[in-house]
């Protein structure tokens, strides 16, 4: 298979799986508006719906193949925001420490597949 054939499938799969969140929290508004509430994020409601909308057009462009750049640095911005808000491992006692930090350094690894999707 070409390599660019296997950098816009990567692109297409990383992509979609952003759409796929954005929807998600959407179509799951309120139970993610009062997450994000109980840990203490200020506007939920609005941080949740301009979140999500990045993920879900950030998303779309980068799996299309559209302003691959802009979007994959969008989700770049995006994931490490809500890594540094959302993640904080290391403010919590075990075994909740151990599932964040999985999670941080699964969103680490999506970052540089991100960078990769945005430079081909």
């Amino acid at each position: 298979m070409p390599v660019q054939t296997i950098q816009a499938l990567g692109a297409l799969l990383i992509g979609g799986v952003f759409v796929f969140a954005g929807i998600e929290h959407f179509l799951k508004f309120g139970a993610m508006r009062d997450y994000l509430a109980a840990q203490k994020f200020p506007a939920p409601a609005l941080m949740l719906a301009v979140g999500s909308t990045v993920e879900v057009i950030a998303g779309l462009l980068l799996a299309i193949g559209m302003a691959r750049s802009f979007a994959a640095g969008a989700l770049v911005v995006f994931t490490l925001a809500t890594n540094a808000m959302l993640l904080r491992f290391w403010a919590s006692a075990e075994p909740e420490r151990q599932v964040l930090r999985n999670a941080f350094l699964i969103n680490i690894a999506v970052i540089g597949g991100l960078l990769l999707a945005g430079t081909f």
